[in-house]
């Protein structure tokens, strides 16, 4: 039953994500010259993004569960989550410096956005660098949420970086889509999603499973 779900969550997944990538690339090129095919990279910068920022939630709920209940079953959720979500604001970060080459000229501009990410990206980074440093396991989940909780503050901080200083970066409020666009680009952020869900599920188990073994050896 329970590998079943997963395998239902992920062919679920790749189902839309195929769908999502074939009309991402069978929609007409920008009529801006400087773009042509390359706003399509939108198609993936953004649901990696977004993705990123649930994982990290994920992370941040499932550390202070830890803290709350002391249950390691919460810190194999958050380093499971926290993996995934590295993962996508790494790809956030090189689809954006792609996008920016485009549209801006230069692969990284130092933009308020671009530079939180980029601090973002260095927390979680020193989050995995802790935990891989400390041997004890329960030593490990309790340093690691808490320091998981003080890296959240990266999250709102990119987040609003373009609210409180000039950035190159468009906001949600300049942006105006088409509907095949929309639909598209909506089908690849649930997509993204519930690959994240189907990896969360299953690495967190197998996390579970490791742990278990260590615990008779």
């Amino acid at each position: 039953m329970r590998w079943g779900f997963a395998a239902l969550l992920l062919l679920t997944s790749l189902l839309l994500l195929s769908i999502g990538v074939y009309n991402a690339f069978s929609l007409p090129s920008s009529p801006q010259p400087d773009l042509r095919d390359n706003y399509r990279i939108v198609f993936f910068h953004v649901p990696s993004a977004i993705v990123s920022f649930i994982a990290f939630t994920t992370t941040l709920i499932s550390s202070i569960q830890y803290l709350r209940t002391n249950n390691l079953k919460w810190d194999d959720v958050a380093s499971s989550s926290a993996k995934f979500g590295f993962l996508m604001i790494t790809a956030a970060l090189i689809s954006g410096s792609i996008w920016a080459k485009v549209a801006w000229g230069s692969f990284w501009n130092w933009d308020p956005r671009e530079t939180t990410v980029l601090i973002l990206w260095f927390a979680y980074a020193a989050y995995f660098a802790l935990r891989e440093s400390i041997e004890n396991r329960e030593d490990k989940a309790k340093i690691s949420s808490i320091f998981s909780i003080f890296a959240y503050v990266t999250i709102p901080l990119s987040y609003l970086s373009t609210k409180f200083y000039f950035s190159l970066h468009p906001s949600t409020q300049e942006v105006s889509v088409g509907v095949g666009i929309g639909v598209t680009l909506g089908m690849n952020i649930i997509a993204f999603i519930l690959v994240f869900v189907t990896y969360l599920y299953i690495d967190s188990f197998l996390n579970g499973i490791e742990r278990k073994m260590e615990v008779e050896l």
